[in-house]
């Protein structure tokens, strides 16, 4: 998608482009949805929600980025759903189950050293170092450490394959005080993304319950399942000890 994007188009036709490029992404974040259980369904229309609030507010409203097509385009909401998927299929590995602490350890190493390098270099890159920290409270307490490293290494990849391709730019400064340098893209990306998935991670649970119980009252009958489907599946997604819950067939 990022290479499609990045590609120049008149403009007679890039409305085209984005639309094509919306429904595709769309498409594929639907079809690997239909393979994950209920709650993952939740945790992930989460994330979509709150990016795509978070992208119309800082991108064109407030320019802390800017995309080239001068708005967010269309693939990027959807897009969100799948990174949040690929840093949670990363967790569920047989490699993240056998390795979580060097793999912690090298997160916390790349990131800081990324963070460092950015807040030395010439755009002061503090928003970088921010976030960094953050990333390091989601590594110590966040409700699995394994999804925050496929998220660090997915949006770390993103970031940086999108500003190079010139699908988007930050811009050196936050665009509310203009004194928090921002690297293009600010170093610690990942951490800002956390709260994506933190937020995710709390608030699906809620979400399904509140879906059973409309569910429940509409039928005038207590679901014999609820309760057993969000404490049965929480449990593999919030607590690193045990594994990721598998996908339904």
């Amino acid at each position: 998608m990022l290479v499609a994007a990045a590609v120049p188009a008149l403009d007679a036709v890039e409305l085209g482009r984005q639309l094509v490029l919306g429904a595709a992404t769309w498409l594929v974040l639907g079809v690997l949805l239909r393979r994950e259980a209920p709650l993952v369904r939740v945790q992930t229309l989460v994330v979509v929600a709150l990016a795509t609030c978070v992208e119309y507010t800082f991108s064109p409203l407030l320019e802390a980025y800017t995309y080239r097509i001068g708005t967010v385009p269309l693939f990027v909401p959807p897009g969100h759903g799948l990174v949040y998927l690929a840093a949670l299929a990363f967790g569920r590995t047989a490699v993240a189950g056998r390795h979580r602490r060097p793999l912690v350890a090298v997160t916390v190493v790349a990131g800081g050293a990324w963070a460092l390098a950015g807040v030395l270099g010439p755009r002061h890159d503090a928003l970088g170092v921010l976030w960094f920290v953050c990333l390091l409270g989601f590594l110590r307490w966040g409700p699995n450490r394994m999804l925050y490293v496929g998220a660090f290494v997915v949006v770390s990849y993103l970031e940086l394959a999108g500003t190079a391709l010139g699908v988007w730019a930050w811009a050196p400064a936050d665009p509310v005080l203009h004194v928090i340098g921002q690297g293009n893209p600010p170093s610690g990306a990942a951490g800002g993304y956390g709260w994506f998935d933190l937020y995710a991670l709390l608030l699906a649970p809620w979400l399904l319950r509140l879906r059973y119980r409309a569910e429940a009252r509409a039928e005038h009958v207590h679901p014999p399942d609820a309760s057993a489907v969000v404490l049965v599946e929480v449990p593999d997604l919030l607590h690193e000890e045990q594994p990721l819950g598998a996908a339904d067939a």
